[in-house]
């Protein structure tokens, strides 16, 4: 791991994608590589891409890697497709869409499967997302599988949300009802030259004008683009410039990357918790707690307060899992 970890560093992209291979597959050290990667976090800008599934959320990646790329940016891309409910397999298509970026040694691209993960993420996104963080990437650019009423875990995941919208693909209620109203820090009305690309961007703003925010608070744009030909690419850079500029006088920064760290946290710590009910004591104890709970000999409530109690005094799990 010392090695694979050197050679991240030093920008090698074999020894990138070993390390996110490692994350991925939920090997035991990555506990040891979250300890070796600490310091060197937090510099990468994160943009979250998200939005229905047909957008053009893959093209508009494309585009702005290349946008990125001609200011000299290295770019990190974490690309979420859907598993399938039957293999458990993913298509991966997001390297077809971006394959000119393919041989540009700037560019990490890695596809990954959500694995059942609910949100539009995979449930090893943010560990994937430090190991980019410490190899030196200037910007990691998050796509999730398609935003749902459900998917929305992006937005807690990145400095910056993209919410990306097509003509023809649902109105404003819709996109309310979605909840991507409240996630999105830019709206981009994609397929641009589509007729009613303009009543779109008019009710993105209208519903977006309805939101009370305070005076400090920041207006979310709505930039046209036509991502496939580049065109309202720049405007939207300059939109991504403008978010990060906020952040950073706002300190806005610093709470949202607080707030990642804390979900974070959490989700492994409820990680571990599941770990041990799984294994070894645990799971008699949850099958005995069980048999109670049917029987009517206690509540369900005291029952999990009584588990998690008992299994917070026992010794912590090694990182092997013994």
């Amino acid at each position: 791991m010392p090695t694979l970890i050197a050679g991240a560093r030093s920008g090698r992209i074999r020894d990138i994608a070993r390390l996110i291979s490692l994350v991925e597959d939920g090997s035991p050290v990555v506990p040891a590589l979250m300890r070796e990667l600490a310091d060197t976090v937090g510099r990468a800008s994160v943009v979250g891409i998200t939005g229905s599934p047909g957008v053009g959320k893959s093209t508009t990646t494309a585009a702005l890697i290349s946008g990125m790329r001609a200011r000299g940016q290295r770019v990190g891309v974490l690309a979420v497709d859907p598993s399938s409910p039957f293999s458990g397999g993913a298509l991966l298509g997001d390297r077809i869409r971006m394959q000119q970026h393919a041989t540009d040694e700037g560019v990490f691209i890695r596809s990954m499967a959500s694995r059942g993960h609910l949100g539009g993420l995979s449930a090893t996104t943010p560990q994937a997302l430090r190991v980019l963080d410490a190899a030196g990437y200037d910007v990691v650019l998050i796509e999730t599988v398609g935003v749902g009423q459900s998917e929305i875990e992006v937005a807690a995941a990145a400095d910056t949300t993209l919410v990306l919208l097509a003509p023809g693909m649902g109105d404003s209620i819709q996109a309310a009802k979605a909840g991507i109203l409240e996630i999105g820090d830019v709206f981009v009305v994609n397929k641009a030259d589509r007729d009613g690309a303009d009543s779109t961007v008019r009710e993105l703003r209208n519903m977006v004008g309805l939101g009370s925010r305070a005076a400090d608070a920041w207006d979310p744009p709505v930039v046209k683009t036509v991502a496939s030909t580049g065109e309202g690419i720049d405007r939207l850079l300059a939109a991504i410039d403008g978010h990060r500029e906020w952040l950073i006088a706002s300190g806005q920064l610093q709470v949202r990357r607080v707030k990642r760290a804390s979900d974070e946290v959490e989700a492994l710590a409820l990680a571990i918790l599941r770990g041990r009910l799984e294994a070894g004591s645990g799971s008699a104890r949850l099958a005995a707690a069980a048999a109670d709970v049917a029987a009517g000999r206690i509540d369900p409530h005291s029952a999990a307060a009584a588990l998690v109690e008992a299994l917070a005094e026992e010794p912590p799990l090694s990182e092997d899992g013994t």
